[in-house]
């Protein structure tokens, strides 16, 4: 798949840099590059792209208010985001940021950011593309939570399972909530599909931390986590055949 890039940052060396980790993959094209909004949003309209790697802290109209203001452009833009600063990722996320990068760029990070947009790009097109491999697909993916006044970059690999209260997610690690704003909904798009899956309307579930598996007399199931609780996570009955075919049960 030929991606064409845009690369929006106030800062000559920044761009550089990027444009010199972006030309060691053959199937990426830098095809233009801004200094601020104004040259940005020209050139947005002006040229065929797939990708913007997008910085924040610009002057005037700063990298979160252009996403905004591009994100229901016809092209479908993928941005990510590439700053300096850790504490934009929740509000990053929010605007349907593919991926967050933080500068220096490590190229480890940014192969799998060009993947998460190859698959976005496949998905949205129907087309079915496979991941290198599994540690490429999920290892390094984060999901943002804000913890008691600082932004937790949470690994999907350490999520167990994520429960929905009233307004809230709480999302389980093995010793540890974490409380977000987040949809069950929202999560299901953002979560590693091969980890996650919706066991009950209010459960996500991390298959892998599944242990233990206990039907029940009224045709539902409970599943057995391996946090440190050893919490049990409810299947409702319209998911009960599908969640033991994804267990191999």
């Amino acid at each position: 798949m030929r991606l064409k890039a845009l690369i929006v940052d106030d800062e000559y060396p920044a761009r550089m840099e990027l444009r010199y980790l972006l030309e060691k993959f053959s199937h990426v094209e830098v095809v233009g590059e801004a200094t601020n909004a104004a040259e940005a949003l020209q050139l947005i309209n002006a040229l065929d792209y797939s990708i913007i790697f997008l910085d924040i802290n610009m002057p005037g109209v700063n990298g979160l208010d252009l996403s905004k203001q591009i994100k229901n452009n016809p092209q479908k833009p993928n941005v990510i985001f590439v700053t300096a600063h850790e504490e934009y990722a929740l509000e990053a996320f929010g605007v349907d940021a593919v991926d967050y990068l933080l500068k220096p760029v490590n190229p480890e990070r940014l192969t799998e950011a060009l993947l998460k947009v190859e698959n976005r790009i496949a998905k949205t097109n129907n087309i079915a593309t496979k991941p290198k491999s599994e540690a490429n697909s999920t290892t390094l993916d984060i999901i943002p939570i804000e913890s008691q006044g600082k932004t937790v970059l949470l690994k999907h690999t350490d999520i167990i399972y994520v429960n929905a209260q009233n307004d809230y997610c709480i999302f389980k690690t093995f010793d540890k909530q974490f409380l977000s704003r987040f949809t069950l909904k929202d999560l299901e798009a953002r979560l590693n599909k091969n980890l996650f899956f919706r066991c009950h309307r209010s459960y996500l579930v991390n298959i892998k931390r599944v242990r233990e598996v206990t039907p029940l007399y009224n045709g539902t199931l409970l599943l057995t986590v391996d946090d440190k609780e050893k919490s049990e996570v409810p299947v409702s009955r319209s998911q009960v055949k599908q969640i033991r075919n994804s267990l191999g049960m």
